[in-house]
């Protein structure tokens, strides 16, 4: 299962890696769906507003540990494509410690910080809030399992296999929405029997994976004459986990701003960017996973310095993801009515026509995050994720900024929080392809002493 992306055809390797995680994450979509239709079904408008709000604030969480990972994955693929045995098994330690530390600090921080929530996210109805807090303080017991799930997925992904990932995550995705019907529908748990599934779920798969990892790849397990881990080896680690965690937690911190920028209108808003956040998520997520197959395929080949498998596969890769994009816009802009029906009964015409609006305007413009995928993926891969996380304060400051702004002015109201979006996108995309045309020699090239760049 484990591939080598620096042989055999450019685009047919990279789309075979590419699959699986695609599927991966559209079945935690679907999971994550349930949940909401599920609430939205047997608990009404005011669980669903919840249950929403509560899932920005869970993917800004996650985002700090999935950047983590993702980060220490480009080391494990650059590694892998060097064939430096040795380097890989001291990487993925120093790894694990550094993010099972960072893991345990932030899971004691937000039960801390639980009741500031309410402040922080803008949630003036209080029946809203408790049913949000019911959920939150049973949620965040899943981070643990998270961090355990998405540190072995990068590893394994970062060796070529994205297949056994797939299996967990689709094991995980039809026992959530087993739970979740039994929790919800058939005990009367409320909106905690659904974050008590999600948890039971997140555990079977973090562990599960584990496990098999543990068994199959037998540098990863402990043994006694394993020397200390090195201070040296964390901060090559960190050099690149921070900064790709920090463009993860920015994006999705920019992303919960919004968020409390929407509930500052009301229930109504809130409902209607919950389903609507749901499906656009859904939408672009086999771009956001192209983007990541890709970042893989950019490091194992810098790391096995094949300069020009590197730039084709650029070359196909933005056909493909723009190509793709242009075919979910459309698909999005003409369904997005139908799209909504799925969370809403067809008598609440207000939240559904907002939330058609929300669709109809971010929907239009996937390209832009498409290819913004890309770029984030090939300077992570490249050595350079401090050039994402630049990407990602462009994007984002510039969503967060005329959110704010546009929302303020009459005219526009709350869909200008809605165009705020593509034009971040547009933004961060002309600065990314401007930096590679102008220092492409300079970013494709390796430092004599040491494949990888800090």
């Amino acid at each position: 299962m484990n591939q080598d992306l620096t042989r055999g055809p450019i685009m047919g390797s990279m789309l075979r890696f590419a699959i699986p995680m695609i599927l991966g994450n559209l079945l935690q979509q679907c999971y994550n769906v349930a949940d909401t239709l599920i609430v939205s079904w047997y608990l009404g408008p005011n669980a669903l507003a919840a249950v929403g709000s509560s899932f920005t604030l869970m993917t800004f969480l996650t985002s700090i540990l999935l950047g983590l990972c993702m980060g220490s994955g480009a080391v494990f693929s650059m590694r892998f494509g060097q064939q430096d045995e040795a380097g890989l098994r001291s990487s993925a330690r120093a790894s694990f410690v550094l993010i099972a530390a960072i893991t345990a600090v932030l899971n004691v921080a937000v039960f801390l910080c639980l009741d500031g929530i309410q402040v922080f996210l803008r949630v003036t109805d209080k029946a809203i809030w408790q049913m949000m807090r019911d959920y939150l303080a049973v949620i965040f017991w899943g981070i643990a399992g998270t961090f355990l799930y998405n540190y072995f997925a990068c590893y394994l992904r970062a060796i070529g296999n994205s297949v056994v990932p797939l299996i967990f995550l689709a094991v995980c995705a039809i026992l959530n929405i087993v739970l979740d019907l039994w929790f919800v529908a058939g005990l009367n748990r409320g909106v905690a029997g659904a974050a008590e599934a999600t948890v039971i779920s997140q555990y079977v798969s973090g562990v599960g994976l584990a496990i098999f990892a543990l068994i199959r790849r037998p540098e990863l397990r402990p043994r006694r004459k394993d020397s200390p881990i090195r201070m040296a080896q964390i901060r090559e680690i960190a050099s690149f986990s921070i900064l790709t965690c920090v463009q993860q937690s920015v994006m999705n911190l920019g992303i919960l701003m919004v968020q409390g920028l929407v509930n500052s209108f009301g229930g109504t808003v809130m409902a209607a960017f919950a389903a609507a956040v749901k499906i656009d998520a859904f939408a672009y997520l086999p771009v956001q996973d192209f983007g990541n197959a890709f970042s893989t395929f950019i490091a194992q080949n810098y790391g096995a310095r094949k300069q020009e498998r590197i730039q084709a596969g650029l070359r196909g890769a933005v056909l493909l993801s723009v190509s793709f994009s242009l075919v979910l816009s459309a698909a999005v802009f003409l369904f997005a009515r139908p799209l909504m029906l799925l969370f809403l009964d067809s008598a609440d015409a207000a939240i559904i026509g907002e939330g058609v609006r929300y669709l109809r305007i971010e929907g239009a413009f996937y390209c832009g995050i498409g290819y913004l995928f890309l770029l984030y993926g090939l300077y992570r891969a490249l050595g350079r994720p401090g050039m994402s996380v630049a990407l990602t304060v462009i994007s984002l400051g510039t969503r967060v900024a005329l959110a704010y702004l546009l929302s303020a002015i009459p005219f526009f109201g709350v869909t200008g929080i809605w165009w705020s979006v593509p034009i971040g996108w547009f933004l961060a995309d002309l600065t990314g392809f401007l930096c590679y045309h102008t220092r492409k020699k300079q970013l494709l090239s390796w430092p004599e002493a040491d494949s990888t760049r800090r």
